[in-house]
């Protein structure tokens, strides 16, 4: 009956996401309720979302305060140098120029929102790319891969904070041991990026641009915006912040959440002490934050159901009576490898929050730490970011004016091999494991 009772939610959740019918938000909440009160459980409903909720609340504030502390670095002009130097650098060459653009979009994706990495991006780069008349199928495909790397592995990125949230685990853990697949795709990235403009340069060459000319380009104005909120003066001091919130949070020395929430009141408290003015930066923010962290804590009413009424355990337990004993163990690299077609057919929502409590508890059976299978689960980022279902995806395309069907053409390679690549990476260094 559980079995049946929690497939039937599965199902029904998935074709609500996917055909639109109601928002992320409201289809995780109102889908395990009903179910629940067909399954004969509506009297202790209020305790199973409690639980829930109390699972994902220090998700939900690491959420918060991440982006509300990079929003305020952004605003602050904190990386405007690295922009100019990017854009003065690359200057005519198309490999120069396509590796600016991957280290401009990591850089940016640090905020873990893929909308504005991309505005960014193409604000400052697409001038450049139509003045010298190289492909913006190039631009696309590296800031897809840039944005997949970055937003999809830290943990207040929508990938990483879902597989976080629906599994009630401590970023920290999370996170730390996927740093060298980080780097490991952030390196072939831009490899990538390199053979992409090499192939432009062949076709193409260099053109000759000057470099004083940068500051009177229009780009320059579109990624610089904003001068009135710039603080140049404190730019080491909002570096020097950066960097000891990271190596604390590599560290371990406090919760990602107290971390995040001190460095966001720090950056706040120094780059605009007007009362005035800090008002207007959290606003600015707060609808970005605010619904991701409803996301989250919806996710926690899904999953406090799912795991109160044990229908997760049926739905586990139905799985493992028809996996091979000898393929327990291979669990995190088979979720790994399908959620590169996985992700592509299905929403984030739908992927995180219906099928990897399953995994995670399937795999629990054959002694598989849930922690390995939110890792292996976001592998698949790459590819997952060229699918139709993701709204920052149709923005780059339109920004670009390009057909998705043609973008999708021309990254789907770079996507798959980023991917592979990464779970490489992932088994080598011990964050996804097979014996």
């Amino acid at each position: 009956m559980l079995t049946i009772l929690g497939f039937s939610m599965m199902i029904v959740f998935t074709v609500l996401i996917m055909s639109k019918k109601l928002s992320p938000i409201v289809a995780l909440t109102v889908t395990p309720i009903f179910f629940a009160i067909i399954g004969g459980f509506g009297g202790s409903l209020g305790d199973m979302i409690l639980d829930g909720l109390q699972t994902v609340a220090s998700s939900a504030a690491l959420l918060l305060f991440a982006i509300l502390f990079f929003g305020i670095l952004i605003d602050a002009g904190l990386f405007d140098p690295l922009i100019k130097k990017i854009l003065a650098v690359v200057k005519g060459d198309p490999v120069k120029i396509a590796i600016g653009s991957a280290v401009l979009a990591m850089l940016i994706a640090l905020d873990g929102d893929g909308t504005t990495t991309y505005m960014i991006t193409v604000s400052a780069m697409l001038p450049l790319y139509k003045r010298i008349g190289m492909n913006p199928l190039v631009m696309a495909t590296v800031a897809m891969l840039a944005l997949s790397i970055i937003s999809g592995m830290t943990p207040w990125g929508g990938p990483a904070t879902r597989a976080i949230a629906v599994l009630g685990l401590d970023p920290s853990e999370f996170f730390v041991p996927l740093l060298p697949t980080m780097l490991g795709g952030i390196i072939f990235v831009i490899f990538t990026a390199f053979m992409l403009g090499i192939k432009e340069r062949k076709r193409i060459g260099v053109t000759q641009i000057g470099t004083n000319s940068y500051e009177s380009e229009p780009y320059m104005a579109a990624a610089l915006e904003g001068d009135l909120l710039k603080r140049p003066k404190l730019r080491w001091i909002n570096l020097f912040l950066v960097i000891a919130i990271l190596v604390l949070l590599v560290m371990g020395i406090m919760h990602p959440a107290v971390l995040f929430l001190i460095g966001f009141v720090l950056a706040l408290s120094i780059n605009y002490p007007n009362i005035q003015i800090q008002k207007e930066r959290i606003a600015e923010h707060a609808s970005n934050a605010i619904t991701v962290v409803l996301l989250v804590f919806a996710a926690g009413v899904f999953a406090g159901i799912l795991s109160g009424t044990e229908m997760v355990n049926a739905i586990a337990g139905s799985i493992v009576a028809i996996v091979p004993p000898s393929m327990g163990e291979l669990f995190p690299v088979v979720v790994a490898i399908t959620s590169l077609p996985l992700t592509f057919v299905l929403s984030n929502d739908a992927y995180y929050f219906g099928m990897v409590p399953i995994f995670a508890e399937a795999a629990s059976a054959f002694g598989v730490d849930p922690i390995e299978i939110a890792r292996a689960s976001i592998l698949g980022q790459p590819v997952h970011l060229m699918s139709p279902l993701v709204a920052s995806t149709i923005l780059l395309v339109s920004m670009l004016k390009i057909d998705l069907g043609a973008f999708q053409r021309y990254a789907v390679k770079w996507a798959v091999l980023t991917s592979l690549f990464i779970i490489l990476v992932a088994i080598v260094t011990g964050a996804i494991t097979f014996k």
